[in-house]
């Protein structure tokens, strides 16, 4: 029986899934960085123990800019998450990568301004690496899980994540094309990063509705009809992404303790003097870093 507790960030459809579940109980929690985009949903899935949140609330009612990105991840930390699984729509930068395929990224530029993206920013520095973005441990799993689903998974992709909430200028994402980007969307950052401070596996399938402004639509295009044709791919992508995360789970039980770097992210990060660690800012960051003072 799996030891892991998997985090699951994600949209509506997913959790109305979670919801259903016979066991499943809703966890309202706070933390010092404040509460969670909404209550999260504890339930137990193939004998894994399965934590999902909402990363919009309830409604779709928190842009991207204003998502508590640091409550969400201590939250799912504090209830014992080992590692994260998350969903996200997405633009595609690329003419292979369609609308409705999937995406398991393994690459990010982060463009963002505005989001708290870090957990030690009074008292204690910590200077976690990224260099890999996401888990490979993570990825892999859900590339596995891929094989057994319909559609199209591809094995990798840089996400560019911007601010928002508006979409980009054409010049933007060209721009971003020309960068090697392959994906453009809204969520991924700062949540990967703070994964990381948090010691979490983290793994990301982006979800492409569009092809972003980049490619040009027909002389004439209905408004009402590319709408349309986004959602009805955004319920295609969410549907295939869906159907990933539970085989994902299964075979994340089957892995058993599996340890990887990210578990000990902090091990050689924290450069500030144990000593020197306000006695609050221990307490307020125990759950992160109590085992290293």
């Amino acid at each position: 029986m799996s030891e892991q507790v998997l985090g699951i960030i994600g949209g509506t459809g997913i959790g109305e899934a979670f919801a259903k579940r016979e066991g499943t109980d809703r966890v309202d929690i706070e933390t010092p960085f404040g509460r969670p985009s909404g209550a999260i949903l504890r339930t137990r899935v193939e004998g894994v123990d399965c934590l999902f949140l909402s990363r919009h609330g309830a409604g779709h009612a928190l842009n991207p800019s204003t998502v508590p990105y640091r409550a969400n991840i201590f939250a799912l930390k504090t209830l014992g998450a080992t590692q994260i699984i998350a969903t996200g729509a997405t633009g595609s930068l690329r003419e292979e990568v369609a609308p409705g395929d999937l995406v398991v990224c393994d690459q990010v530029i982060d463009k963002t301004t505005r989001r708290a993206s870090t957990f030690f920013d009074e008292g204690v520095v910590a200077h976690v690496e990224l260099s890999e973005p996401y888990s490979e441990r993570m990825r892999s799993v859900m590339l596995a899980a891929g094989e057994f689903v319909g559609g199209r998974v591809h094995d990798g992709g840089t996400y560019v994540c911007m601010e928002g909430p508006q979409f980009s200028t054409r010049a933007e994402s060209l721009l971003h094309r020309s960068w090697g980007a392959d994906l453009i969307g809204m969520t991924c950052m700062p949540e990967a990063k703070l994964a990381r401070e948090a010691e979490m596996c983290y793994a990301l399938v982006a979800l492409p509705t569009d092809y972003d402004c980049w490619r040009p639509h027909a002389a004439g295009s209905d408004k009402g009809a590319l709408l349309r044709e986004i959602m009805s791919n955004m319920k295609r992508a969410s549907e295939a992404a869906g159907a990933l995360i539970e085989r994902a789970i299964r075979l994340v039980g089957d892995t058993g303790s599996t340890k990887c770097g990210c578990h000990d992210a902090l091990e050689l990060a924290l450069w500030t003097e144990k000593s020197s660690v306000p006695a609050d800012v221990a307490e307020k960051l125990k759950p992160l870093i109590g085992r290293y003072l």
